[in-house]
């Protein structure tokens, strides 16, 4: 995949409608302090793409990145941010809940877990959630440069096993720091989009 433009079309907030797309959309989703913004930026290339910030929970909104005009990557807003009150945090989640129940052209999702802990309470409760939707959520361990090399079999096996991943799902270590991972991604990407155009093409033959 080459990356050759990328534009921020849409952005949705708690009350927002979302948009009816016509081409398929993938989902990104991950605590608030896991690295999904330097994750969003270092896929698509761009240096400041998605906001970063040192202060965690910037992400209150669903953004729609149109990448090519071939596809939409979703920005869902990071959960389990410790300092917002209940209420806030209820609202998160019901909207993404709300995205993931609804949108007619979501193809795929990203769950992005930080490598170095084992999934946390919010994690196991997306992950289990995500698959009750008949969704198989792809994992990305993210922030792989803060580990040494020689544990990151170990720490792949602590998220696989914390999350109570099934055997066949797909863990990808990344490190927005050095790229690794990112190409796996890309090729992720290309299947999908090659995937959904058949499927579209065979839909519309019926």
């Amino acid at each position: 995949m080459v990356i050759k433009k990328v534009e921020l079309e849409t952005v949705c907030g708690i009350t927002s409608t979302f948009p009816e797309n016509t081409k398929m959309e993938v989902a990104f989703a991950g605590k608030s302090n896991v690295g999904k913004s330097s994750l969003i930026n270092a896929i698509m290339n761009r240096k400041s793409l998605a906001r970063t910030s040192s202060q965690p929970g910037k992400t209150q909104t669903i953004n729609y990145y149109n990448v090519n005009d071939d596809f939409y990557l979703v920005d869902l807003p990071g959960y389990g941010y410790a300092n917002a009150n209940v209420s806030v945090k209820e609202k998160w989640g019901k909207m993404i809940e709300r995205y993931l129940h609804t949108s007619e052209m979501l193809y795929a999702v990203f769950l992005l877990i930080d490598i170095r802990h084992e999934p946390g309470k919010n994690d196991r409760q997306m992950y289990e959630w995500m698959t009750a939707q008949g969704y198989f959520p792809i994992i990305i361990a993210t922030k792989l440069d803060k580990i040494n090399r020689s544990q990151i079999n170990k720490h792949m096996k602590m998220i696989r096993e914390g999350l109570g991943a099934a055997k066949e799902t797909i863990v990808i270590p990344f490190s927005s720091m050095t790229k690794q991972g990112r190409d796996d991604i890309y090729a992720l990407l290309d299947d999908m989009l090659a995937s959904f155009s058949d499927n579209v093409t065979d839909s519309g033959e019926t």
